[in-house]
């Protein structure tokens, strides 16, 4: 009888992990499965590149500034009540995407498609890290953190295989039958559990999505626009003062949805500054090079996504492994080599990559950020989880989820504003004269992550925040 309950334990974190590292996957895998897909769609409903930016970006963009609503919803309604919501609206919005009749419509389901990631992506980690005792999470975190460098991996695969062998809609019918499978499994096999602030922050959310979409608006229309324009320094400036108020609101209101005294924690600070600029750099150079390998080196839209496999499909196989090294060693040396890694495989691309290039001579720079990529996941995860108090765990997971989300809508803007700035797709030519400085764009802001990687405290200056309470006078109380 005495080892009932550890069995009954181990039961409990199997189908956490099962279940969370899935749902994580299905949001994870629609960040980069359209990628493979966008000159199909493009061929399909039309458009110019500012439409495939906003394929992306409209995901990217709802995910990153609702994650931390989505914790707070969890926190005060219920983490699995709110998961279940989640992916109803995921599931739901990618049937919507997938009977999308033009352009517009797709954005708007992409969008929705977002704010069920948001609700249910910051739940995964907050679940699973209610289910596993402390000592055993850099390497459940680090299976965690594999099955979501799969879904990198997967995307470009599974959306170029479905694309020229069914049709580009495909990509987003698979979510509907997992979303349909987890909702039972979710329902019976979790145990419901909420924080300990129950009220919600409406105007911290309205700031920062207000501002980010204006900054994100701005980088997507600069080019085709102008730079001095009205709607784009209108968004640059408007957006920078609506993020400036944010961060005072994050300071001074009493249950802010980023509480900036988590920042006081060099950890934290640290960590998620790293997280923000590996996934500017990542996702900005995978949005143009998934577009390289077929319309300049002429592969079909699945030779493409097998040609990303050395680079996207390494976490598979190197995650685990690091969050095994991070529970030995620490996180911090491997981050930092991870992002040290990827930084010189993007910086090397950008070297070779010529009109006629052979796809030999790209295979050493993809496996190489492929490991970079991997060696940062999983010990990510584990930093930030283990550089606050245990009830702010929900909150901490929602930040650096919206930070990295941050970084992909940044980065697809960003990169894309450069080569459009210095290319284009009337010619192979033209379009590498606007891809390589792109990629020592994304280089630089990955460089730039290993840095801060590098400020996260070693092993043994580091230590578990104690739970401790909140002060409960604050200067100015939040909206309700």
């Amino acid at each position: 009888m005495a080892q009932q309950p550890a069995e009954a334990r181990r039961g409990s974190v199997v189908w956490a992990l099962v279940i969370t590292s899935v749902a994580g996957f299905m949001a994870a895998l629609d960040n980069l499965v359209v990628t493979t897909a966008l000159p199909s769609i493009r061929a399909d409903l039309g458009g110019a590149l500012e439409d495939l930016e906003w394929t992306v970006s409209a995901y990217t963009l709802t995910f990153a500034v609702l994650l931390m609503f989505g914790a707070a919803l969890g926190d005060r309604f219920g983490r699995r009540r709110m998961f279940l919501v989640g992916l109803g609206v995921f599931s739901a919005a990618s049937a919507a995407a997938a009977l999308a009749p033009g352009m517009n419509e797709l954005i708007a389901a992409r969008a929705v498609q977002g704010v069920g990631a948001a609700i249910l992506m910051p739940l995964t980690l907050t679940l699973l890290s209610a289910t596993v005792p402390p000592e055993r999470r850099g390497m459940v975190f680090g299976i965690w953190g594999a099955v979501n460098g799969l879904a990198v991996a997967a995307g470009p695969l599974i959306g170029g295989s479905l694309t020229e062998h069914i049709s580009w809609q495909w990509i987003f019918w698979l979510n509907v039958p997992i979303g349909l499978l987890l909702l039972p499994l979710a329902r019976l096999r979790l145990a419901e559990s909420r924080g300990p602030e129950p009220r919600l922050d409406v105007t911290g959310t309205v700031l920062a999505s207000a501002g980010l979409f204006g900054i994100v608006y701005a980088l997507v229309r600069g080019n085709a626009d102008g730079w001095s324009s009205g709607p784009v320094l209108g968004g640059l400036v408007g957006g920078g003062v609506l993020l400036a108020a944010f961060v005072r609101h994050g300071i001074r209101a009493r249950n802010p949805i980023l509480p900036m005294r988590l920042f006081r924690s060099r950890a934290f600070a640290a960590v998620n500054a790293a997280s923000l600029l590996m996934f500017l750099g990542m996702f900005g150079s995978i949005f143009l090079l998934s577009q390289f390998l077929q319309g300049v080196a002429g592969y079909s839209p699945t030779e493409a996504g097998l040609r990303m496999l050395p680079w996207t499909g390494m976490p598979m196989l190197v995650a685990p492994v690091a969050g095994f090294l991070s529970d030995r060693v620490g996180g911090r040396p491997v981050v930092a080599a991870g992002l040290a890694l990827q930084a010189v495989g993007l910086g090397w691309f950008a070297v070779i990559v010529e009109p006629g290039m052979s796809y030999a001579s790209q295979v050493p720079a993809l496996i190489v950020s492929g490991i970079g990529m991997a060696m940062y996941f999983a010990p990510s995860a584990n930093i930030v989880m283990g550089s606050v108090r245990p009830e702010e765990q929900g909150i901490a997971s929602g930040a650096n989820n919206a930070l990295r989300e941050v970084g992909g809508a940044l980065g697809v803007a960003t990169l894309a504003a450069v080569f459009s700035a210095q290319g284009g797709y009337e010619s192979a030519t033209r379009f590498v004269d606007g891809l390589t400085p792109a990629l020592w764009v994304g280089a630089a802001a990955v460089a730039a992550g290993a840095l801060a990687a590098l400020l996260v405290p070693g092993r043994r200056a580091a230590k578990a925040p104690e739970a401790t309470p909140v002060p409960s006078k604050p200067l100015v109380d939040a909206a309700p």
